[in-house]
């Protein structure tokens, strides 16, 4: 019953506001959340006692220096209610991609079975296309050799076919498109959807972000860092539902 009234409170806002009935959902999915210091703080044990969340995301770091003034508190929640979570960086493409790593390094302390980190890269910070991407790479390298694990890639379908299509196609990706139909790539899949940002739940004062997984609860699993695992994740091994 609590993943219904979830999955309520999270369809109503997208359903409410285009009056089309559905939504162009995959045929197996998981539902979740991202959030940061916008959504202010959270009653987090409110929000577990009515919904069921199977993922969230949280940010944490940005460009060179800035921490998110909730981060610690949110990952904290995150661990103490049980909630799978994931910690994801927005990237500033005006400063270096491996100085951007060290600090999300430094400020994200993963535990096993956290989600894999996350680059949000949506702005050019007016750089050349060629720039972004290799700025975005050398966060991506430099992640990956310290944890042993592929990173999820975020953007919107709009900034992904004008500057990441044809590149890091081996990455996961997590890409935004607020609309009844699910995000169609012209070069690849996606395995997670952010599909609305006008998402109302109990427990959280502001709009939120609402997501789904491409996938079942053991694929999720396939997405998570285990210390002792240290073997990289790619995207073809998530493609294929059961």
């Amino acid at each position: 019953m609590r993943l219904l009234a979830c999955l309520l409170f999270l369809l109503y806002p997208v359903l409410g506001g285009r009056h089309s009935g559905s939504l162009d959902l995959p045929a197996a999915m998981l539902l979740g959340i991202d959030i940061s210091h916008h959504q202010q703080r959270i009653d987090w044990q409110q929000l577990v006692q009515n919904c069921e969340l199977h993922f969230v995301f949280v940010k944490a770091t940005e460009g060179g220096d800035f921490l998110d003034s909730l981060f610690a508190e949110n990952w904290a929640w995150l661990r103490e209610m049980g909630i799978r979570r994931g910690a994801y960086h927005y990237f500033r493409p005006k400063r270096d991609g491996a100085l951007q790593a060290d600090h999300y390094l430094r400020t994200v302390e993963l535990q096993a079975g956290d989600l894999v980190p996350v680059l949000d890269i949506e702005t050019t910070d007016g750089r050349h296309s060629e720039i972004v991407r290799r700025e975005a790479l050398e966060w991506l390298q430099k992640i990956e050799k310290a944890l042993c694990v592929r990173p999820i890639i975020y953007t919107n379908q709009h900034f992904y076919e004008r500057h990441l299509a044809g590149y890091f196609d081996d990455y996961p990706l997590w890409i935004a498109r607020y609309s009844d139909e699910h995000p169609r790539l012209s070069t690849r899949s996606w395995q997670f959807w952010q599909f609305s940002e006008k998402g109302q739940l109990p427990g959280i004062l502001r709009p939120v972000d609402l997501n789904v997984f491409r996938g079942t609860p053991s694929m999720l699993d396939r997405l998570c860092w285990y210390p002792q695992e240290g073997l990289p994740i790619s995207s073809s091994s998530l493609d294929a539902l059961p």
